[in-house]
């Protein structure tokens, strides 16, 4: 037997009155779906791109950190900042290559801005001289 299409007067008794108290409940959303035992991992690639290569960087505004990184470090850090992409969909990587210089931008919405002080921080640490 097929399920019935509701009626009109039923279709009004699934809605809400106006003025009707509702509780929303929303899902909290993990920002990084990296497995938890997988993260130190990551944190150390990072580490060590910020060891190896980063040059000097900048807090542009509040959601916008720039790297400068040494322009071999390019395909490291193009995989690295893509695997990021996969389990941290809020972060937009752009890379501005040239033959002396490797800018790379990392921008989060405004609610992420407190995951984008913590890595200026990690890569302050790791400035190479």
């Amino acid at each position: 037997m097929l399920p019935m299409t509701p009626t009109g007067t039923e279709r009004q008794a699934k809605t809400v009155a106006s003025g009707t108290r509702v509780r929303a409940y929303r899902r909290r959303m993990d920002p990084c779906t990296l497995p938890t035992a997988e993260r130190p991992l990551r944190l150390a690639e990072f580490d060590q791109l910020f060891a190896t290569a980063l040059r000097a960087q900048q807090r542009v505004s509040p959601t916008l950190l720039r790297w400068d990184l040494d322009p071999a470090a390019l395909a490291t850090a193009r995989d690295l900042t893509a695997r990021e992409s996969q389990c941290c969909s809020f972060f937009t990587f752009t890379f501005h290559p040239s033959a002396s210089a490797l800018r790379l931008d990392v921008a989060v919405p405004s609610a992420r801005a407190e995951i984008l002080d913590a890595l200026a921080a990690r890569a302050a640490a790791g400035i190479r001289p």
